[in-house]
């Protein structure tokens, strides 16, 4: 496996490259001391796993954590670092890691986690992990907008493409419809969702519609 590894305090990189280095199968790809270099060095080497340090100068973690999974959807990051402060923990699952631990893991509980990770497991450190139960408990997830039960299913096939950039000529031809017809079924769509022009509808339909 390809790893990279990002922390802005060079004792630790080296010493996360020292002990890591040994492990069979694992193969350490760039040391990052910063969000930027991670990215720049993840475009490079495209690891299979970053492990990633969240409050550095230049670019932060979850930033970089972002823009690592959005550019490099197959590579897989966990969190490595002192804080276990709520705010930190749900911006990076957010952002797309996939693993929180702290910077205290033992060795072994490390690697653990790495080979795990890429074998689609998902770890995080104890103390977090109740953090996450109780946010996850006090906040329900969010109901659907109830327009969407307003919207015919033709209106949905419509309003799905439109959130996918299609234009009218592209819709009609998909849905095997006159121009004239797409655009009466915009209109109709567009009242019943609140908005007045096909750039709100598709932001808003791309937030609850899979498209």
């Amino acid at each position: 496996m390809k790893l990279l590894i990002c922390d802005d305090q060079a004792i630790v990189r080296d010493g996360l490259y020292m002990i890591l280095r040994l492990e069979e199968g694992i193969e350490i790809v760039g040391l990052a001391e910063n969000g930027a270099d991670a990215v720049e060095t993840a475009a490079t080497y495209e690891p299979d796993l970053v492990l990633m340090d969240l409050q550095m100068p230049v670019m932060n973690g979850i930033e970089a954590t972002r823009r690592i999974v959005e550019a490099h959807p197959q590579t897989k990051v966990v969190v490595l670092t002192t804080y276990d402060a709520d705010e930190w923990v749900f911006d990076a699952l957010q952002a797309g890691a996939v693993g929180y631990l702290l910077k205290d893991t033992p060795h072994e509980q490390l690697v653990a986690a790495i080979r795990g990770t890429l074998d689609g497991q998902s770890f995080v450190d104890p103390n977090i992990a109740g953090k996450l139960i109780a946010q996850v408990s006090s906040h329900p997830a969010p109901q659907p907008p109830t327009w969407l039960d307003d919207l015919t299913e033709r209106e949905g096939d419509v309003l799905r493409l439109i959130a996918q950039g299609k234009t009218n000529q592209e819709i009609a031809e998909t849905l095997f419809l006159s121009i004239g017809t797409v655009r009466n079924y915009e209109s109709n769509i567009f009242a019943k969702i609140g908005v007045s022009d096909r750039t709100q509808a598709a932001l808003l339909a791309q937030s609850v519609v899979e498209v």
